[in-house]
């Protein structure tokens, strides 16, 4: 589920950064991109045109990619040029999960849509998801770690929380929490599709 948000307003290198220190950061950059959404080198080369040997050397700060391979490499991970060259000090404090992002998309299919809408490069014991759920959609899911709760606001839609052998029917504007170290579940049990803000807290 590990993906790199795409941030809010960036700066590119400043200009005082040398060319070397550049293509060093770079380097270090792609790498850990690609490691945070856990590709290997042929998904990336496969995802950007741009070859496995050459993605090795820049990984390995050995080569010193032209303008159009490292613009190749930005599209590949859905970033602008600018964010891909970001160096430390020089982006904004805040993070922004855009609304089309589809790199947040966990899951998509005709019955359920699930976007993340916590950074998950991070290492915390909270995510932070939106659910949409078609009539007769549900959410099923087996046991978490011990002491998993999941904590569940309606936003649009009626929908039945189920934990373990325990069931409650929420409508809009209802919130609950649950075990979530058991199966558990969201079904939507109306004749509309259902929207629900879903927080998982591990212990």
């Amino acid at each position: 589920m590990a993906v790199k948000p795409t941030p809010g307003r960036r700066a590119s290198p400043p200009a005082a950064a040398t060319p070397d220190a550049v293509h060093r950061h770079l380097g270090r950059r792609v790498k850990h991109l690609r490691t945070e959404r856990g590709w290997s080198l042929e998904a990336l080369a496969n995802a950007s045109g741009v070859s496995r040997s050459m993605l090795s050397q820049i990984e390995r700060e050995q080569a010193n990619p032209t303008l159009a391979v490292t613009l190749r490499i930005a599209r590949a991970f859905s970033m602008a040029l600018g964010d891909l060259l970001e160096t430390p000090g020089a982006t904004s404090s805040v993070t922004v999960i855009r609304a089309d992002d589809r790199a947040y998309h966990y899951r998509s299919d005709r019955n359920c849509r699930i976007r993340t809408l916590s950074p998950l490069h991070l290492e915390k014991d909270v995510e932070f998801y939106e659910v949409q759920l078609q009539p007769g959609g549900a959410l099923r899911s087996a046991s978490h770690f011990e002491g998993t709760r999941e904590f569940l606001t309606v936003q649009k839609g009626n929908v039945r929380v189920e934990s373990a052998s325990d069931a409650e029917k929420l409508n809009p504007g209802d919130s609950a929490s649950y075990r979530a170290d058991v199966p558990h579940a969201i079904v939507n049990i109306g004749r509309t599709e259902a929207v629900v803000f879903l927080v998982d807290i591990y212990r």
